[in-house]
This record gives C-alpha cells, structure tokens and sequence, in this order.
C-alpha cells in the first residue's frame, strides 16, 4: 500500500502488479505481487490522514483492481486475469457500491477524535447529495467518449486543428455550449499518454452499466453480504473472467443478461 503524496510522485490513483501470478514448470502457484497506490494527504504530527469522500471512493475502486488481481488465476496470460477492456473497471466500480452502504459505512465511518460512529442524519445527507450535478457529470463524461472515438476513426494522417475538430465532433453530437468535454484533447491522458484507453473511453461507463446490475442483485437478494452471490463473482468474473467473451463470463455470475435499468435509477436519471 502506498497511500500518501510525496515529492516526484505521479498524480492519481491506481493499481499495478510486481509479479502477475501464474504458474511455474511443475505446475506450482506463483503468487502475484500488487501494490495499491494513491496521494492522500499524510498524517502530519498528531493529526491523522483524513479522507475526503472522494479520496473514499477511490480506495475502495483501487481495492477492487487490488482483489482482481489477486484472485486472478489462469494457466495462460490470456486467461488470468486479461478480461477484456470494457469489463475491466467492472472489479473496481463495483466495489465503490459498497462504499456508501449505510450498514458498511457504520463499520468503518467513525470520528477521527471521538470514535462515534457516523450518524444515520449525516448518511441521508450523503445519499440526498449523491446525485448532485449527475446530469452535467453524464453528459460531459459521454462527450468525452465521444471525442475519443473522433480521434481514433481518423482514416488518413492529416494535419488538424485540434480546436476546430473538437468544435466539429461536438456539433455533431449536439453538444450544449454551457457543457464541454470532461476532457480536452491536449491533456487527455486516458488516451494520449500510453494508459491504453484509446478509442476506450468509454469503457467506465459500459462497466458502470454491469457494476449497477451487479450490484443490484446483491440488493435485491436482501444481503448485500450474500455469500453466494459473492463466490459466484470472485469465481466467474475475478479469478475467471479471462477465460470467455466477457458477456458469456458476466451471465455465468448473474444468470441473465444485465438490465440497464439500476444504471440510469443509480444516477438519479430514471
């Protein structure tokens, strides 16, 4: 775990592997090495590192990553772990689900000085504000993607004005003035800067769409601790997501096609 900013550190939150697992000549099990990395603010004399909700959400996505990687199992590369682009955030978003569960915030949400634990007002509070703004934040996430997927259906090399084509691609989505891409192309490092997103952008969305059905099922089964329910994931998705076409491997944990509907109910839009 390396949680905390320090000098010459890279922004941003993430999750890499020393060592993938795998297997040896003899067939033994090689364990994989994962690290978790983030930039929270240290602990600073007596006061503690405290998380902003955000900084909250991002822990436990890393920690989603963190668990793929380490149930993973597979004989080949192909098959341990590599699930396919567009279900690879599936492992993290689906664990932020947790986060904000009244009956697992009061496990952990507890006050730095006095050890009480979070009040149920204040856990109304956060679930009337967790959908502030969803409309802006949707639309400018998909006018990204969109971007995304203008730059990478260029089919011949051609000098650009940046400024114009992202003018042009976001006429023609219609994109309203008072909202712009989540991203400009000259910082958009999802897809720039070798973090293997290009023309994928828009992945985080396609997995939130089978995170919130996932999750649904745990909810709609009355325990969002459902044993059963969770070995089916860790088993179909976490250790053997590699090892079929995506969908074929998401079916296999719910047992059905996954309903768009928890998606948009999620975000306040249905």
């Amino acid at each position: 775990m390396d949680y905390y900013v320090r000098a010459g550190k890279r922004g941003g939150a993430w999750c890499t592997e020393f060592r993938e697992g795998s297997y040896d000549e003899k067939g033994n099990r090689i364990h994989p090495i994962v690290s978790l990395v983030c930039n929270f603010n240290a602990p600073v004399g007596d006061a503690p590192s405290l998380l902003s909700w955000d900084d909250n959400t991002t822990l436990f996505h890393e920690f989603g990553h963190g668990l793929h990687a380490l149930f993973s199992d597979g004989r080949y590369h192909r098959t341990a772990g590599n699930i396919p682009r567009d279900m690879v955030e599936l492992p993290s978003q689906v664990l932020e689900r947790w986060a904000a569960e009244p009956e697992v915030l009061k496990y952990y949400a507890k006050h730095y000085q006095t050890g009480e634990t979070i009040p149920d007002a204040l856990i109304q509070k956060m679930e009337k504000a967790a959908n502030f703004n969803m409309g802006f934040g949707t639309v400018e996430y998909m006018a990204a993607s969109l971007l995304d997927m203008y730059w990478h259906t260029i089919e011949t090399q051609q000098q650009t004005d940046v400024n114009l084509f992202e003018k042009t691609a976001m006429d023609n989505i219609r994109l309203i003035p008072q909202i712009i891409p989540r991203y400009r192309s000259t910082y958009f490092k999802h897809i720039f800067d070798g973090e293997s997103y290009a023309s994928g952008y828009y992945v985080y969305s396609w997995a939130e769409v089978l995170d919130a059905d996932a999750f649904d099922a745990f909810k709609q089964s009355g325990d969002i601790f459902n044993q059963d329910l969770a070995a089916k994931f860790r088993k179909h998705v976490l250790t053997e997501g590699g090892e079929g076409e995506g969908m074929d491997q998401y079916r296999k944990f719910r047992g059905q096609d996954p309903s768009k509907d928890p998606y948009f109910i999620g975000r306040g839009l249905k």
